[in-house]
């Protein structure tokens, strides 16, 4: 773009005034959604807060559904009910990705317990 296109784009926009753009929009007021301030928890359709066992104990049962699921994969694979080999090794290797990630959840927890053990007070 050169420097003269610039230079009218910006008389251009120096006419206009957003605020003469807002006000010439005609909105209905009554249709608009009321906007209150919400809380934590207040939002509809939003989940009750969670603690942080219950965070934990719901991803391992997860972790532990995706071991069943590609163990379950393999067995089909080896009794020949299904050709499918891209399937099984998908299925294995989420499963095996889920579990090195709650293993390292699981190291950083530990990590962060042993420190809060050596703090002095």
């Amino acid at each position: 773009m050169s420097i003269e296109n610039v230079g009218n784009m910006n008389k251009m926009l120096s006419k206009y005034s957003t605020q003469d753009w807002t006000k010439s929009a005609s909105i209905d007021q009554a249709s608009l959604p009321n906007f209150n301030e919400l809380t934590a928890g207040q939002a509809q359709g939003a989940a009750a807060p969670q603690s942080f066992s219950e965070i934990m104990a719901s991803s391992l049962a997860e972790v532990n559904s995706m071991q069943v699921e590609a163990n379950k994969a393999i067995q089909k694979l080896a009794s020949g009910q299904t050709k499918n080999i891209s399937e099984t090794m998908l299925a294995v290797e989420n499963a095996e990705i889920a579990f090195k990630t709650m293993n390292q959840v699981r190291m950083k927890v530990i990590e962060a317990y042993k420190e809060i053990m050596r703090m002095q007070m």
